[in-house]
């Protein structure tokens, strides 16, 4: 085997069985001996990653990695310790100090360069919520080495013992209190190696500082347990997750950086949890109450993330009525944010907005407020469109001729993740349950999809179903959610074989 040591411009690298990409002139320039060319097979994408990202990543995982190793012999009472440990030092205002300072750099960075700082903000509700989460896994009862079936034959038994998974590889954005999230695989006996979006890296460094470290060191954890790859470069991403060690990669953040990321870890052998693209839909159906969509359109709206509402489609025969409540909701939702709101109507709809919804207005970007009309055509196949908005409410409206019509939309052109069908007939919501093909489902607000708001565990992540359902678990990525099943055998006739006559 031949090691890569240089690229040339215009070299041809196959992919995906029938197809090349080309090599460019840049990439070739940049190309030096010790660097790692990723080709995905998906797309032919040509990911380069240079030597000191792919260290920094793979030292990581080997000290995940033996970590894991070690995990087998550290007891539930020493992880229970971890998480109190953990949650003090973040509660403790000394101990958060040097944690705020560092988000607060990160903040005025990121703004400097008109990145969106909308999830970036340690907050103070943020923090308690980190503290909350730590202290859920404190009191969680640990499911490590629990025997889930046990089949009984003549002198002889086998058990199936639910066990640590390995080593979980995490990518996510620049939210901090994700960081806290994570760690809640290791109360199943796993390790956790995360990388974090470069906004929030000086957050990171300082959190595993002054609180992740000395939590592990207090509890007598081994070194490792929970690893950060301190890189703020892309590239470190792409090399956690061709590093076939891992047991799960999971990865959160915009759609295409994690479909990429997604099918890096694929074709590496690691399965994979995606959540890329996210974006919530309310279906209005004939009997919608116009008080419960105005309710439901509001509450979807405080601000963004995955599950924010993202599209609302309202049935022909009550648009005359329903389109009001719609704006009233979405006009709600922004006075209490303190600007205005966006509308993408679908085209064909125009005439049932008001044309004062068409003039130019004052929206509130990442970037600063913008001049922009506040009511914009969208074409009617691109109502799956994920609208990144900072603090001006963003929302695409449609009017379709029935609740299938609108359920077919969202099954071909959303990323599946999240609908809501506000009626007040059980047949019908039973009926559109099984239509719709999302793994959240509901009947009023959409913001109710998160592990610890739903489900009282925090999350690792949520999985839409772009990529396809999931096999054997649900759409929320919890810390429990990572093991794996062992079987073991106990004999108690010594004699029993399997030898057969001939």
């Amino acid at each position: 085997m031949t090691e890569l040591v240089r690229l040339e411009a215009g070299m041809t690298i196959p992919y995906g069985g029938d197809q090349v990409a080309v090599v460019p002139a840049e990439l070739a320039a940049a190309f030096e001996p010790g660097d790692r060319l990723v080709v995905v097979q998906d797309s032919g994408a040509l990911l380069h990653i240079p030597q000191e990202p792919w260290d920094i990543a793979t030292s990581a995982v080997t000290r995940a990695v033996d970590a894991f190793a070690a995990m087998g012999s550290v007891s539930d009472d020493r992880i229970t310790t971890f998480y109190e440990e953990f949650a003090a030092r973040l509660e403790s205002d000394d101990g958060f100090a040097a944690i705020a300072a560092a988000n607060a750099t990160d903040v005025e960075q990121a703004r400097q360069r008109a990145r969106s700082t909308t999830r970036l903000v340690l907050s103070d509700g943020m923090r308690a919520a980190m503290v909350a989460g730590l202290r859920t896994w404190r009191d969680a009862v640990s499911t490590r080495g629990e025997v889930i079936e046990q089949v009984f034959h003549a002198g002889w038994r086998v058990d199936q013992v639910r066990s640590g998974l390995g080593v979980i590889g995490f990518v996510f954005e620049g939210r901090p209190n994700v960081f806290a999230d994570a760690t809640g695989v290791l109360r199943g006996g796993n390790t956790v190696v995360f990388r974090i979006g470069s906004d929030a890296l000086g957050t990171a460094r300082a959190i595993v500082e002054y609180a992740l470290d000395p939590a592990l060191a207090a509890a007598g954890l081994p070194p490792g347990a929970v690893s950060l790859v301190a890189s703020p470069s892309r590239a470190a991403g792409w090399a956690l997750f061709s590093d076939p060690r891992l047991s799960l990669a999971v990865a959160r953040g915009s759609g295409a950086a994690v479909g990429q990321l997604g099918a890096v870890a694929r074709q590496s052998g690691t399965p994979v949890s995606l959540h890329g693209t996210g974006g919530a839909w309310i279906i209005a159906a004939e009997d919608a109450d116009g008080d419960v969509l105005e309710s439901a359109v509001y509450n979807s709206l405080d601000r963004k993330v995955c599950n924010t509402l993202n599209t609302c489609a309202i049935v022909a025969g009550r648009a005359a009525d329903l389109v009001p409540r719609v704006l009233s909701g979405l006009e709600r939702a922004a006075a209490g944010r303190g600007v205005n709101a966006k509308l993408h109507i679908a085209k064909g709809d125009e005439a049932l907005v008001p044309v004062e919804w068409f003039a130019d207005s004052a929206i509130a970007r990442a970037g600063g407020e913008v001049v922009e009309p506040r009511t914009e055509s969208i074409d009617r196949d691109s109502l799956g469109f994920e609208w990144e908005w900072e603090d001006s409410p963003e929302v695409t409206l449609v009017i379709v001729p029935d609740v299938s019509t609108a359920v077919t939309a969202f099954n071909e052109q959303s990323p599946r993740f999240a609908a809501s069908l506000i009626s007040a007939s059980p047949d019908r919501h039973e009926e559109f349950f099984n239509m719709i093909d999302s793994p959240f489902v509901g009947n009023g607000f959409t913001r109710w999809v998160d592990g610890q708001f739903a489900l009282d565990r925090p999350e690792l992540g949520l999985s839409n179903w772009q990529f396809g359902r999931l096999f054997g678990r649900g759409g929320v990525l919890s810390g429990d959610s990572a093991f794996t099943v062992r079987s073991r055998v106990t004999q108690e006739d010594p004699d029993i074989g399997r030898w057969e006559a001939t």
